[in-house]
């Protein structure tokens, strides 16, 4: 089964300890298997009140944070379990499964804070084979060349006509390859 990215409801304010704890409970379940990241979505903001320019943390999502897993029925429970969590969005409940969310939904809110949904220091690595899945080269397979993880922007060596070829595109553009 593939990892893919599922929101949780989680008690409101409660985001980052509720990721905490999830974090220590995959690792003392052995689940880092199957439960890769816990993200709070949130983004600085800077406001000026009474003319003073403070920056401060905003949630994009108030009581909601996104998890990357893979969704077992293991997983699904240690998830599900973890203290202030309510549940996931996109199950019916009665025991269904959740709906992951898209590639291109994941891509929006991290993109956002400044991240990738493909982890930059684990699989984006030199020599790595991705594909290419918008933008004019969609479709393409292509092999990691350079990562420029501050940018969003990888280096990529595809086969144009018989030649290999250095190609830019964006994190968002391509996912690892089969």
């Amino acid at each position: 089964m593939d990892k893919q990215w599922y929101v949780v409801n989680t008690y409101s304010g409660h985001e980052n300890k509720v990721k905490e704890k999830l974090e220590m409970r995959s690792e003392s379940m052995d689940m880092k298997d199957y439960i890769f990241r816990v993200i709070v979505p949130e983004q600085k903001v800077i406001e000026e009140k009474d003319g003073v320019t403070k920056e401060r943390i905003k949630k994009l999502f108030p009581g909601y944070i996104l998890v990357e897993m893979v969704m077992s029925d293991e997983a699904w429970y240690v998830v599900r379990n973890t203290p202030g969590v309510t549940g996931f969005i996109g199950s019916s409940g009665k025991g269904a499964k959740p709906t992951p969310l898209q590639p291109y939904e994941v891509d929006n809110i991290l993109n956002s804070m400044g991240m990738s949904r493909l982890d930059v220091n684990k699989e984006l690595e030199v020599g790595t084979r991705v594909k290419i899945i918008s933008g004019p080269f969609s479709g393409m397979l292509g092999t990691i060349d350079s990562v420029d993880a501050a940018n969003q922007k990888i280096m990529l060596l595809v086969d144009l006509f018989g030649q290999e070829t250095s190609v830019e595109v964006g994190m968002s553009e391509i996912e690892m390859a089969e």
